[in-house]
């Protein structure tokens, strides 16, 4: 954290108004201090950062949230932004993403790494193809990221009609799986940028 502090110090427009070495110290500054970008380091562990993601709602003025850390899976990545995180980025992320992505948070989007994001564009045709109501209702909680099990629960049906459906929505989008709904999800609404072509 202190390559990144040195790092954004050398950088117009930023200035570094706390560092800790824990996140309960990051989340006293925050408080007191109530920057517009926190910063947290992924080496804190997940779990924890799962919990400080959750405790900040409840915060008078929360900042815009950027998890960054190596080494960093898509799977991850956006269950971090599911949890509340604005952004996420690699710690061997060139400055131009890195800036990026701290200007993109700082300016109330989303943001993740290209490679990150390891979906495909939605086909064209995809949004053309019409959901069945309860189709439309699965998929919003897969974009969410709910379980099977808990969507079976809240929709009052069985695991066994969930898994069908979801079959449906992956046939009728040209979407693989439940982390290629939840990107494109975030795609469509202006969340991430469109992935680029490598």
């Amino acid at each position: 954290m202190e390559g990144l502090c040195s790092l954004l110090r050398g950088v117009d427009g930023y200035s570094v108004v706390a560092a800790g070495t824990s996140l309960t110290e990051g989340m006293e500054a925050v408080r007191s201090l109530h920057p517009c970008l926190w910063i947290m380091d992924k080496s804190f562990g997940i779990r924890r950062i799962l919990e400080c993601l959750e405790l900040s709602r409840d915060f008078e003025t929360r900042p815009a949230v950027v998890v960054w850390g190596d080494p960093l899976s898509p799977a991850e990545s956006l269950r971090f932004l599911q949890a509340g995180a604005s952004g996420v980025v690699r710690k061997t992320a060139a400055l131009k993403d890195l800036l990026s992505c701290f200007q993109s948070v700082a300016g109330g989007n989303s943001w993740m790494e290209d490679d990150l994001q390891g979906v495909p564009m939605r086909p064209a045709w995809a949004s053309r193809v019409p959901l069945t109501h309860r189709e439309a209702e699965i998929m919003e909680r897969l974009e969410h990221g709910l379980r099977n099990r808990d969507i079976a629960s809240d929709l009052g049906i069985r695991i066994g009609t969930v898994k069908i459906h979801i079959k449906h929505i992956f046939e009728k989008t040209g979407i693989r799986g439940r982390y290629g709904i939840a990107i494109s999800s975030l795609r469509e609404r202006g969340s991430l940028p469109e992935a680029r072509a490598v």
